[in-house]
């Protein structure tokens, strides 16, 4: 039976010391669950012990070399993955909709949060799909993909929020820019026809 329920857009960022989970690992995670109209409904964040065995790779720390403030945030209140990622699923299982994912990009942060929770938690919630703020972009704009970049984008979609790399303030800075690039699909001309 089709599930029914509206969906809820869960904006999720993701900090790691690596490019891969398992090889490295994911340190903060955090999600701000969005309606399609726009209002924060509520958010979840963690903090992670690292993988046994993983290790950071040395492009990433060399670049958390330079953004110490902001590696120091992930390694505060730190849970083990195996109490985090259930925690995670009831929360995103409590929400008033069905999530989907929403990531910016989403290749790399559902990466992360789909081997987690499939390892630590036994499911995902979000199944095996999410949505990619970027490719949203491609289609709004009517650019390569390659231009769709923040820098390319119209400056009433965004917030006060900045980009600070502590997850869950980026989740919620993007996930506000994604609700005003969902208004701004609201307010274009009517959509092509379903196939008959």
């Amino acid at each position: 039976m089709k599930d029914q329920r509206a969906e809820i857009y869960v904006s999720t960022d993701v900090e790691a010391d690596g490019r891969i989970p398992g090889c490295s690992s994911m340190l903060s995670f955090g999600s701000a669950a969005f309606t399609a109209e726009g209002k924060l409904l509520s958010t979840f964040t963690a903090n992670l012990e690292l993988l046994a065995g993983a290790v950071g790779d040395p492009g990433t720390m060399a670049w958390w070399e330079s953004n110490k403030s902001a590696f120091a945030a992930t390694r505060t209140n730190l849970q083990a993955p195996a109490m985090a990622m259930p925690a995670y699923v009831a929360w995103l299982k409590g929400l008033p909709g069905k999530p989907v994912f929403v990531g910016f990009p989403a290749a790399f942060d559902f990466l992360f949060v789909y081997w987690y929770l499939i390892k630590f938690a036994g499911e995902s919630p979000f199944s095996h799909s999410a949505l990619d703020i970027k490719t949203y972009a491609m289609a709004l704009l009517h650019k390569p993909y390659r231009e769709c970049t923040k820098r390319n984008f119209p400056s009433h979609w965004f917030s006060a929020a900045r980009h600070t790399h502590v997850a869950l303030d980026d989740a919620i800075e993007q996930g506000e820019l994604f609700c005003k690039m969902l208004d701004e699909h609201r307010r274009q001309p009517q959509p092509l026809p379903a196939r008959p």
